[in-house]
């Protein structure tokens, strides 16, 4: 430099040089950023389809569950239909062969 504050033109390329390595640098930075924020996004949007998948598939499971009670319960209401049923013909059969040993 000759007595000027002024820069060289040798400088200035350099720090322009620099400079447009610092944007290129910046620039990648920005978009691995950006990919990564729309990672997330799918991500969450995944997550969500998820958790309502979870949550009907738990009520699906509650209406199961009682349809199976209800399934069970019936085959409990058939056998005690069908043991009352046994036991007052057993006590029918009883009491007719008493009446019929007493002449009546």
């Amino acid at each position: 430099m000759d007595g000027n504050d002024g820069i060289t033109r040798r400088e200035h390329e350099e720090f322009a040089r620099r400079q447009d390595e610092e944007n290129k640098r910046q620039n990648r930075r920005i978009d691995l950023l950006e990919e990564s924020t729309r990672q997330i996004g799918q991500l969450t949007a995944s997550v969500q389809k998820l958790a309502l998948s979870i949550e009907n598939m738990v009520k699906e499971q509650s209406q199961h569950e009682k349809r199976l009670e209800t399934l069970e319960g019936r085959d409990g209401e058939n056998w005690r239909k069908v043991t009352g049923y046994i036991i007052t013909a057993v006590i029918g059969i009883v009491i007719g062969f008493i009446f019929k040993q007493i002449g009546m």
